[in-house]
């Protein structure tokens, strides 16, 4: 009797195991198919993303880049042409393109003519831009002259062979106003370049070098060469020369140019000279920043001018979908660090 009971209890003791064992198993296959769902519904998700992201394309652009005067005397000091950019290269080398106002020639040509404050930098300073990542810079401005066409030539020949394009100047005047197109990831992406600022006679001609030089006269012109240029890309961007130094209120100029351009099929405006953040607005369909400020230059004299601003533009589907200002400041050796 004993022995049966005892083989009773064993029998339900191992019923009852096998059972838990049986649930255990079950539940955990259970588990992992809920699981392997779980990440099958998650994976697709994942992917768009990573593919929307390699979809994107990211603009930067930036203001005034002067690299003589003061900032060459801190490149000298520190013996590193890179040196007016290792705060911010890391991430300018995050775009798949980035644009800036080169304000002055690099050359080591030519007699100086401009003002007291004429600019001419050292020819070493392109291994800085190619360092920074600069694809265009504009040359539309009031010191490009300031030590004659012939070293605006040599600065136009030395960024071309350093793989550096630009608008806004030229070796006769078909160049200086044509546009420039860069092919991103199948998105055509236009640049033009214009300054009403120095003297008139700066402006390039049909067989000598300068400048896109436009006045009040021009804008009728320049919006039926903006709605010609928009034909052929997909987005077109331009950068203007204009308005008073050190003000942070755009001119009438800044603001009729701008926003005629944007009605005529531009879709951003950038502004550069006032060296002085101003206005950054949507207009219509498009986006005008009147001035970007100041981006390398050694105006350490007020707050103001040793600020300056970033446009981060994201492109989707050959489209603008977001333009992002991000503030720039500059330290004590007039290097620009993102805030």
């Amino acid at each position: 009797m004993l022995f049966k009971k005892n083989y009773k209890n064993f029998v339900l003791v191992f019923v009852l195991g096998m059972t838990a064992v049986l649930t255990v198993v079950l539940l955990s296959l259970s588990g992992c198919q809920c699981l392997r769902h779980t990440r099958k519904q998650a994976l697709p998700g994942f992917i768009s993303q990573e593919l929307k992201k390699e979809e994107q394309i990211e603009i930067f652009l930036v203001g005034d880049i002067m690299l003589d005067r003061g900032v060459e005397w801190y490149i000298r000091q520190n013996n590193d042409w890179r040196f007016p950019f290792l705060k911010i290269a890391d991430e300018l080398k995050k775009a798949d393109l980035v644009f800036g106002n080169l304000e002055g020639p690099i050359s080591d040509k030519g007699e100086r003519v401009g003002s007291i404050y004429s600019f001419r930098a050292d020819p070493k300073v392109i291994e800085g831009l190619a360092y920074a990542g600069f694809d265009i810079l504009s040359l539309a401005n009031n010191h490009m002259l300031d030590y004659q066409r012939v070293a605006l030539e040599d600065t136009m020949a030395r960024l071309k062979e350093n793989g550096i394009d630009y608008v806004g100047a030229g070796f006769n005047r078909e160049e200086a106003f044509s546009m420039k197109i860069k092919e991103i990831k199948g998105t055509k992406i236009g640049f033009l370049g214009y300054t009403n600022l120095g003297p008139e006679v700066w402006s390039a001609g049909e067989d000598y070098a300068g400048v896109a030089w436009i006045s009040w006269d021009d804008i009728e012109r320049i919006k039926e060469d903006i709605k010609k240029a928009k034909e052929k890309v997909d987005i077109l961007i331009v950068s203007l020369h204009a308005g008073q130094e050190y003000s942070e209120e755009p001119t009438v100029f800044q603001k009729s140019f701008s926003q005629n351009v944007i009605e005529a099929g531009a879709d951003l405006v950038v502004g550069h000279h006032p060296h002085v953040v101003q206005q950054f607005i949507k207009h219509k369909h498009g986006w005008i920043a009147y001035s970007l400020g100041n981006f390398v230059f050694d105006q350490g004299f007020s707050e103001e001018t040793m600020r300056g601003r970033l446009l981060k533009v994201i492109i989707e589907n050959k489209k603008i979908k977001q333009v992002i200002p991000v503030k720039i400041q500059l330290n004590q050796f007039f290097q620009p660090e993102i805030l």
